[in-house]
């Protein structure tokens, strides 16, 4: 949505009634243009809580921190992205090592590897419920993501991640 600036009265009740309900929590800015997200949807939490179970051993047994629920990166209120999750070097959320995508019906998930790679996030992680699909990237040395089987970060393949999801029923 583009508005003017000032946003016109209505555009402004609707987002302070969006942050009083805590409906703004995924909603992201990007360059400046705010993209207002929906909560979740009940296959999105289960699979956010299996890699919340997953994913978190693996991360402390490589020394990172793991933070699998939605966040800020970016340094900016004016641009950021939330992912649904993240691994973390340190406690910082200026930068991930890895990010976690679940994607839902027509989210911007595939448009947001520039920003990534623009706060040197390592890895990008996109797990579709729809298509009971897992799709792992790396950085590369020319700075943009390329396709892995296996994580640099955790010692995990995306082919093993899939396997131990158990996939939701998605309904039509």
């Amino acid at each position: 949505m583009l508005t003017l600036d000032p946003p016109p009265d209505a555009l402004q009740e609707l987002l302070e009634r969006r942050r009083r309900a805590g409906a703004d929590r995924h909603d992201e800015v990007w360059e400046g243009v705010l993209h207002m997200s929906p909560d979740p949807s009940r296959a999105h939490l289960d699979i956010q809580q299996q890699l919340a179970e997953l994913l978190g051993p693996l991360a402390r047994a490589a020394g990172l921190e793991p933070g699998i629920s939605s966040f800020n990166l970016g340094e900016s209120e004016h641009d950021y992205r939330c992912p649904d999750g993240g691994i973390f070097r340190t406690r910082s959320t200026e930068t991930a090592a890895l990010v976690l995508e679940i994607l839902s019906p027509g989210d911007d998930s595939w448009n947001k590897f520039d920003f990534y790679a623009g706060h040197h996030v390592d890895e990008v992680l996109i797990v579709d419920p729809q298509r009971r699909s897992v799709d792992w990237f790396a950085l590369d040395a020319d700075g943009r993501y390329a396709r892995v089987e296996t994580s640099r970060v955790i010692a995990l393949s995306a082919a093993e991640l899939h396997n131990r999801l158990r996939w939701p029923a998605i309904e039509e």
